[in-house]
């Protein structure tokens, strides 16, 4: 029987096209053999083509092995968008390791629960972001990458302290012998710790396999294969300012794109005047980014007079599409931007737009391979029929399968092999996907996951504050941000928003601290007691409109 969405895909698109799954490094190998000496990397002046990427990755699997990387070892990846990053990545792969992405954004604490939670026993830093990380030593090393890592210059030797930073350089050593067959791993293996949150509001490291991340990739092509979509293995070029340890970049950028042979132009942060310069230059055929990176190029000056025709489209996702952000960005760049959903359980592929069936409010279709049920909020076992609300569930080769060390936290999570996202919404009679709500705190916030709690606990560390709730509001750049809701202490004085944020400067990330405070003489409770959000959320949903 055909499911609800297939009537909506396009005549080229194949729901039940077949879903391939492969190991990681299987994936480098082939894609050395097609691609060569094609163009892959693109670094300002640094260019590596497939087969120099893959004589690099190599020489860093040997210098991660002679670190003591092999299977069940995890590593965590804590860079920007340099090099540095997919080299490290494809280099544990091949050593046998698992890799945990860090963000560099995290505070000390988050940084700290992470690496403890993970088993991480070696973290890969950028010079200046190492600075947060833990003190190092025999159960945890730290290496540090700097800008002239990539430079002809002879490696230094591995530190016999465990305490001392390894430079990065110690991995790419040419002389260093390989240490006889590398390890084979099974798609069905753990691969990546991607760190998402839920309804605790605590990170967790969800699970991802080589057979999830290859399948979320097969997922794509799939609809990017189509000819309605037009995109060319091996033609393609990307520009890649979305983080590389996000689940978005990492999968539908880094491993779609060395699948395809595509040419990756990577930008370490974002900076709008560099973006339209490149736009101009480099001439990419793609370009996916969350609506805060649209609101930007909408929203400056230039934008009017940069010439956007390379583009295939443009994608979205990481957080809700404003409609009138859509039509902005549209109206300047007179290129479309598409709408998806995923998350980093998913690896991340869910829906995506269809450019010639695009209904207003809606995150598009379920990729190939992707079923999608709409679940009761009382009675998650019960299916609920088009139209009508509940938990958004999902299921296919691409899911996690569960948490690390949190067994109980996995059995909570799914229902009937679905995957329970926590997020309310509807498939309308088309197969149309539309989300309405999400039954966690989790806020998103330009893209990025902010968790209330973390910003709850750090709150309550000032000596000022005896009750706090912080929930998410609506902000015209970030889609979504921080705001703090306060009881003060008997006899407390006044707390004002920089103050708060100056506190909390060096406990959360910039991205998680408040944009807005709100002192009261009391916060909503329960008829138990306990704190309640909803009353504080409906009334900021009021006042916005």
């Amino acid at each position: 029987m055909a499911e609800l969405w297939e009537k909506s895909y396009p005549p080229d698109f194949d729901w039940h096209a077949e879903i391939k799954t492969a190991t990681l490094s299987d994936e480098l190998t082939q894609a050395v053999t097609r691609w060569g000496t094609k163009s892959f990397l693109e670094f300002g002046p640094i260019k590596l083509d497939f087969r120099t990427f893959d004589a690099l990755v190599e020489r860093a699997a040997r210098g991660f092995a002679a670190l003591g990387v092999k299977p069940g070892v995890h590593v965590a990846l804590h860079l920007p968008n340099t090099p540095h990053y997919p080299i490290a990545f494809y280099g544990v792969q091949r050593a046998g390791g698992v890799v945990a992405n860090l963000s560099p954004l995290d505070a000390e604490r988050e940084l700290a629960h992470k690496i403890e939670l993970a088993d991480v026993s070696l973290v890969v830093s950028f010079v200046g972001l190492d600075q947060k990380l833990p003190p190092a030593g025999p159960n945890l090393r730290i290496m540090v990458a700097t800008p002239e890592d990539m430079a002809p210059v002879a490696p230094p030797l591995i530190p016999t302290d465990p305490a001392e930073r390894i430079p990065f350089r110690v991995l790419l050593d040419p002389a260093r012998p390989a240490p006889g067959a590398w390890p084979k791993a099974n798609v069905d293996d753990l691969a990546v710790l991607q760190f998402t949150g839920g309804t605790t509001g605590l990170p967790k490291a969800a699970m991802l396999t080589h057979a999830n991340l290859t399948a979320s990739v097969s997922s794509y092509d799939a609809w990017g294969g189509a000819k309605s979509i037009g995109l060319k293995a091996g033609e393609e070029s990307v520009l890649v300012v979305l983080p590389l340890f996000h689940i978005y970049a990492l999968n539908t950028l880094l491993l779609r794109g060395l699948r395809n042979g595509y040419r990756l132009i990577l930008k370490a942060r974002w900076d709008t005047d560099d973006i339209l310069d490149t736009i101009q230059r480099e001439r990419p055929s793609m370009f996916s980014g969350v609506p805060t990176m649209f609101r930007a190029i909408a929203s400056h000056p230039r934008a009017k007079d940069v010439d956007f025709s390379c583009f295939h489209f443009c994608n979205t996702g990481g957080a809700p599409l404003p409609m009138e952000l859509r039509d902005e960005f549209e109206g300047v760049a007179h290129k479309l931007l598409l709408e998806g959903w995923g998350m980093s359980e998913t690896s991340p592929a869910g829906t995506v737009t269809p450019p010639g069936n695009r209904k207003l409010g809606s995150a598009g279709l379920p990729l190939p391979g992707v079923m999608i049920e709409i679940r009761d909020l009382e009675d998650p076992g019960r299916k609920q029929p088009p139209t009508e609300k509940g938990e958004i569930c999902i299921r296919g080769k691409n899911v996690t399968k569960g948490y690390y060390k949190q067994p109980e936290e996995t059995a909570n999570a799914f229902v009937d092999g679905y995957f329970r996202t926590g997020d309310i919404g509807y498939l309308d009679e088309d197969g149309f996907l539309f989300i309405v709500d999400r039954k966690k705190d989790m806020i998103l916030s330009g893209g990025y996951n902010v968790y209330p709690r973390l910003i709850e606990e750090a709150i309550y560390e000032h000596p000022s504050v005896e009750e706090v709730i912080v929930i998410g509001i609506p902000d015209a750049y970030r889609g979504e941000s921080a705001k703090a809701f306060i009881k003060l202490r008997a006899g407390a004085p006044p707390l004002g928003l920089e103050e708060l944020r100056t506190f909390l400067a060096d406990k959360i990330g910039k991205h998680e601290l408040p944009t807005a405070i709100e002192l009261r003489d009391a916060l909503p409770k329960t008829a138990v007691g306990k704190l309640w959000k909803k009353p504080l959320v409906d009334e900021a949903r009021a006042k916005a409109g």
